[in-house]
């Protein structure tokens, strides 16, 4: 199988459409093609179908035979790339940072090329007395430090 070849046919097929990008692709052993997509309004079945046909269609079964599986970031999936996370700016996160600390959950505020930014409430002894009060807290994480990041669904 021509990497090369399938990578090529990949980014054409995102790039028609600008509001879509890649997140990850690869090819397994057996010419099983796997491809995930991702958008920044999300991902229709339209472009998932229209996607794995320009991929599917350029490649040469009587070259190599191949398996095909084009689909979306879902939400349980953990986000990859700045835009992801760009995207989800508002929501919920569970963040665990590569440092080993235990993960934190909160608003992502704010999203770059560098770094998000997190917020969140939490329950804290009161400087003088007794009893605790509710400290908002924010946090700035780089992308070198998030070991994993996933949205958070809430009803």
């Amino acid at each position: 199988m021509n990497q090369q070849l399938v990578k090529q046919l990949i980014d054409e097929a995102v790039a028609e459409n600008p509001e879509l990008f890649l997140v990850e692709w690869k090819i397994s052993g057996d010419n099983a093609i796997e491809v995930l997509v991702d958008g920044d309004k999300g991902l229709s079945i339209d472009e998932i179908v229209r996607i794995s046909r320009h991929v599917e269609h350029n490649l040469d079964r009587e070259e190599a035979d191949f398996s095909l599986n084009v689909s979306s970031a879902g939400i349980g999936n953990p986000l990859a790339l700045p835009r992801q996370y760009q995207k989800n700016i508002g929501r919920i996160l569970k963040v665990t940072k590569t440092d080993g600390r235990k993960e934190i959950e909160g608003e992502l505020v704010s999203a770059d090329e560098e770094s998000i930014v997190l917020k969140w409430t939490a329950r804290e002894p009161k400087p003088v007395g007794k009893g605790k009060h509710d400290v908002e807290k924010q946090e700035k994480i780089n992308y070198t430090e998030i070991k994993k990041a996933i949205v958070k669904i809430t009803f």
